[in-house]
């Protein structure tokens, strides 16, 4: 298991900043998108459901048990804890998740393409092409599933007519991610009308696949 950095008070001030910054560079747009981390005592912070970003405070987070009980807040979670617990409790090296709109990536989500990795960053710090996990319903246990099996050896998933998850290490991390796949896919999008996407060579991704496994700690 990777090791977990910060105290929960460190870590629910990330990720509250994270989901502000979300917004800010706009992966995010009024209240859609949803965030969580985990503690230290191995319990999980989420930001709650249908509360504006912009006058969010630590306050205003909610702390549940990995099987989605309230422990500390006066807000109800994210409609869409579920899948961040079924990520958390499949994957001990993941210690946050995200589920964002990003424009682009939606863009591919609905159209059910996978992102291709055609930028060396991609293998390296999302370990692959960014597969399309197959629909099912928001906020359900089946899409919780669905998606949490994804990311077993991925950092990122686009979800089926939906939107983008990423994971990593911290709040921080998953954040990195998710700006990264963003850009990879407007970069994508942008050179497919130029013409055919050519792929990086089998074998630079075969020297480039164990730093991915390094920096998660597989």
């Amino acid at each position: 298991m990777s090791a977990l950095k910060g105290t929960a008070e460190e870590i629910k001030a990330d990720l509250l900043w994270v989901a502000q910054e979300s917004l800010r560079t706009n992966l995010v747009h009024g209240t859609a998108g949803n965030f969580s981390a985990r503690l230290p005592d191995g319990n999980v912070v989420l930001t709650p459901s249908s509360l504006a970003y912009e006058t969010m405070t630590l306050d205003d987070l909610v702390v549940t048990d990995l099987d989605g009980n309230v422990l500390e807040g006066k807000n109800h979670p994210t409609t869409e804890k579920m899948l961040h617990l079924a990520c958390l409790k499949a994957y001990d090296d993941i210690h946050a998740v995200i589920h964002c709109h990003a424009k682009y990536c939606t863009m591919f989500a609905l159209t059910r393409e996978p992102i291709p990795c055609a930028i060396e960053e991609v293998e390296v710090f999302v370990g692959g092409d960014v597969p399309v996990a197959n629909y099912e319903f928001t906020g359900s246990q089946e899409l919780a599933d669905e998606v949490s099996k994804w990311v077993a050896d991925r950092a990122a998933v686009l979800m089926a007519n939906h939107g983008l998850l990423t994971v990593g290490k911290s709040a921080r991390d998953a954040l990195k991610i998710a700006n990264l796949v963003e850009l990879t896919a407007e970069i994508v999008w942008g050179a497919k009308l130029l013409g055919p996407i050519v792929p990086l060579p089998d074998s630079t991704r075969e020297k480039m696949a164990p730093i991915y496994k390094m920096l998660r700690g597989m």
